[in-house]
């Protein structure tokens, strides 16, 4: 299916503006599951939901994402969620590429696998880096209010981009928000990768329950997987790093779709 098709499966739903998105369900703290899928089951998932609606913004119902996460030098961020760890935790630049904003985020992960995404505006033409400052300040307060301890912002590098398109959906009666990523590619110093034609599914529910869109996935025979776009995409492209929890993945839902392309640093 192309970006068109795709966006064909999306057209007959009502839109929403990101002010009322966020007014409904920000939800920083919350549960998330996601999916891999092909792409044509993209028709079947949104149709018949009533009250589903699609973020709209300037006409666009995708959006151009590009992301650039931080680790230790020893890649303590991605051991902790390859293993895992109590305490993960990740930091990375986002970038909405269709309009220039740019923020830096703080995702952990705490008690009864509850989400914390925690963001400050930046600058974006710092985005390959945490500068000195008040951004390694607020790195190293957001980490140590999670309970996160050991890591000095200051020695963080980047280590993987991401990009992909992103659509979000506003699920209905209060049951939370999902996003719908698509040309999903991954970019570091050891090469670049391809997910294909695949669509990489995120619910974000209050915690502790399910959505309408999780039920649908469920009936149609899909069950949420262990992906994690940091954790997976840096497995796939660094020579020794073993897949660890993202094998499954990789050689069963990415397997057919995947390309690797070596070589090409970030």
């Amino acid at each position: 299916m192309s970006g068109a098709a795709e966006m064909e499966a999306l057209a007959g739903l009502p839109g929403v503006d990101l002010q009322a998105l966020n007014d409904a369900a920000a939800l920083l703290t919350r549960t998330d599951r996601k999916y891999v899928v092909p792409v044509e089951t993209l028709a079947p998932l949104v149709a018949d939901i009533p009250g589903l609606r699609v973020l709209e913004i300037a006409g666009r119902r995708g959006s151009h994402y590009e992301s650039t996460y931080f680790d230790t030098t020893d890649l303590d961020s991605w051991a902790a969620t390859a293993h895992p760890r109590r305490r993960r935790w990740k930091v990375r630049t986002r970038l909405y590429a269709d309009s220039g904003e740019c923020w830096l985020e703080v995702k952990t992960r705490g008690a009864r696998a509850v989400t914390v995404k925690e963001r400050a505006l930046y600058d974006a033409s710092h985005r390959d880096e945490v500068t000195p400052g008040s951004a390694c300040a607020w790195v190293g307060d957001r980490l140590a209010a999670a309970g996160v301890s050991g890591v000095d912002p200051g020695g963080l590098v980047a280590t993987l981009r991401t990009g992909y398109l992103r659509t979000t959906l506003l699920l209905p009666g209060g049951t939370g928000r999902a996003t719908i990523d698509t040309g999903l590619t991954w970019t570091s110093a050891s090469g670049r990768a391809r997910a294909g034609d695949v669509l990489v599914v995120e619910t974000k529910s209050p915690p502790g329950s399910a959505g309408p869109l999780d039920r649908r996935l469920w009936q149609l025979g899909h069950r949420p997987v262990r992906i994690s776009k940091y954790g997976t995409g840096l497995a796939v492209l660094t020579p020794g790093l073993p897949a660890n929890r993202w094998h499954r993945v990789t050689s069963r839902h990415l397997a057919a779709t995947l390309r690797i392309h070596e070589g090409a640093a970030a």
